[in-house]
């Protein structure tokens, strides 16, 4: 899909993904990193809603209503909700979560659509690391009703091994039955710096390695 090009290069553009040797949380030593802390304008907010939104389109999720795990699912529910209307004529309800439940006003912990019982939900998220943000969400989103949950979406699957032989992704369909779509993985972007699409070629042979080394 060409928006999978054009979203690579808008990471490339945006300072979200960068090239060159970084050291992670696990410890190892990574040629590339994801940063979406780095979108800071309207117009790139904007941007990102519509490449998620053409993800789920593209998989015909058909949701009823988008959710954002706070904190950083919060614009990804509300930019993606906003051009599904704009973009696809499709007019969907969203809602987030608060970190600590408010006390006083409206109260409870969820901010936006009531979620009912036989909701259509896509979760919007940036990435998954761990999986531990997931393990945070499912029980908030089970405990305001029993919705279906029908996707995740997700800007770039690292297609990483985590603890297990399986990748973070892969342990979320295991563990809640929820299937993950991923704009982009990094197999797109090798591809991409491959092609010469965007800039970053001097990492190829790393990234491949890499790749091999931690990959699933």
């Amino acid at each position: 899909m060409d928006y999978k090009k054009e979203f690579i290069k808008f990471m490339c553009e945006s300072g979200v993904l960068t090239f060159g040797e970084f050291t992670l949380k696990s410890g190892r030593k990574a040629p590339y990193f994801v940063n979406t802390g780095n979108y800071r304008t309207g117009k790139q907010i904007a941007k990102l809603g519509e490449f998620y939104a053409a993800c789920i389109e593209q998989h015909n999720l058909n949701p009823q209503v988008l959710f954002g795990p706070a904190y950083k699912g919060i614009p990804l529910c509300i930019a993606a909700a906003s051009s599904l209307a704009t973009v696809y004529g499709r007019d969907v309800e969203y809602c987030f979560n608060r970190k600590e439940a408010k006390d006083h006003g409206e109260g409870g912990l969820l901010v936006g659509h009531k979620l009912a019982d036989g909701d259509r939900v896509v979760i919007t998220e940036d990435v998954i690391t761990s999986g531990a943000a997931v393990r945070e969400t499912m029980p908030i989103i089970k405990a305001a009703a029993n919705v279906e949950l029908c996707g995740m979406v997700i800007s770039v699957d690292r297609m990483e091994r985590g603890k297990s032989e399986l990748s973070a992704v892969q342990e979320v369909d295991r563990d809640f039955g929820l299937k993950v779509y991923p704009i982009v993985t990094i197999q797109d972007i090798i591809e991409c710096l491959r092609d010469g699409e965007v800039p970053g070629g001097e990492y190829l042979d790393k990234m491949i390695q890499y790749r091999k080394e931690y990959g699933v």
